[in-house]
């Protein structure tokens, strides 16, 4: 029987333990679908607009355009928007409330208030209309959209990270089943991505070549490879931590989404939907979570490349895991990267 395999993530000081001797098929994970989180009405639905704070941003319909605009401080907020961004009712993060609180942040290494900003981005008027099913125009806006707050958060002088993520089904932690992501603008770097800047500027300052860069080049030869296309490279990571992880790297470097051409941003919604219909159509639609790692910070630029990771929530982590940080995954990324690979087969593209 062969031992089990250690494996070191690309860049962090993290372990998982592939668990080749109790290896499981992805399609093992497989259960009916959980009913949605229920309620009698939808504040994110159209009609509804009055039970959320007012929209920072609207995509709204118009004349065979799309319009950018707000929702008015007061009086009736328009219903023929296609996106939404709105101030979350319940904030992780908070813009300052009073002057001083930003110069607080600013100047202490220890800080007194959770200040920076959090909001539901909600991506279609359609309740259902999540990346794996929605229609590609509708998921280009999505793009788009995280592109345009990205754009305005990071420009705040008191945020030093802007986390876009979503959760998606109740085990994931969505507490609405309207089609919905986050934003959330922090004071501070997150430890990950921090660690990920510092080994990603030490590989560069030795090989003058951005380590991302190289993980792309050499994915795109091997097993762990899903889906490829001019712009973007889907794979498997080598250490992954979740069954069926994947993550979906731009070929063309770059530290964050705001350079995304109007091509490339189409392309990524392609990408994206293609690979979250794969990951639906092989376990029965699980609940999964995504985030961008991504840099705001200009000295970045060159040693930093942005990405998405996704985790579908297939697994529970236990004791060893949050006791130790080292992970034990029963799926291979070799054999989820196999088995994605053949659902996709299956996904039409056009």
């Amino acid at each position: 029987m062969p031992y089990n395999e250690l494996r070191k993530d690309y860049l962090l000081n993290r372990w998982v333990v592939i668990a080749t001797e109790r290896s499981r098929r992805p399609t093992d994970f497989a259960k009916p679908k959980a009913e949605g989180a229920k309620s009698a009405v939808c504040p994110l639905c159209v009609g509804n607009e009055h039970m959320t704070p007012p929209a920072v941003m609207l995509y709204l319909k118009g004349n065979g355009e799309v319009r950018v605009s707000k929702d008015p401080p007061a009086g009736e907020r328009p219903r023929n928007w296609l996106v939404r961004a709105i101030p979350n009712l319940y904030p992780a993060f908070s813009p300052p409330k009073q002057a001083g609180d930003e110069q607080q942040v600013l100047q202490s290494d220890c800080f007194g208030y959770a200040i920076g900003e959090h909001e539901v981005l909600v991506e279609s008027p359609n309740h259902d209309e999540n990346p794996a099913d929605a229609a590609l125009p509708q998921l280009e806006l999505v793009v788009n959209a995280y592109m345009d707050r990205l754009r305005e958060l990071s420009a705040k002088p008191y945020v030093k990270y802007v986390s876009i993520f979503r959760n998606y089904g109740q085990e994931a932690g969505a507490s609405l089943s309207h089609a919905h992501s986050q934003i959330i603008a922090t004071p501070t770097i997150p430890a990950t991505i921090q660690e990920e800047l510092d080994a990603s500027k030490n590989f560069y300052d030795k090989h003058q070549k951005c380590v991302f860069c190289d993980i792309v080049e050499k994915e795109v030869q091997g097993p762990r490879l899903i889906y490829e296309n001019a712009d973007f490279a889907v794979f498997a990571p080598y250490a992954s931590i979740n069954p069926l992880e994947f993550w979906i790297l731009p070929k063309r470097h770059a530290s964050n989404i705001r350079s995304l051409t109007k091509p490339e941003a189409a392309a990524f919604a392609k990408t994206l939907k293609a690979s979250l219909r794969a990951l639906k159509d092989l376990v029965n639609d699980p609940p999964y979570n995504y985030g961008f790692h991504l840099a705001i910070n200009q000295e970045a630029q060159d040693y930093y490349h942005w990405h998405l990771e996704v985790y579908p929530k297939l697994s529970i982590w236990a004791g060893f895991e949050k006791s130790t940080g080292i992970y034990i995954n029963t799926v291979t990324p070799e054999t989820a990267a196999s088995e994605l690979r053949k659902s996709l087969k299956l996904y039409t593209f056009e």
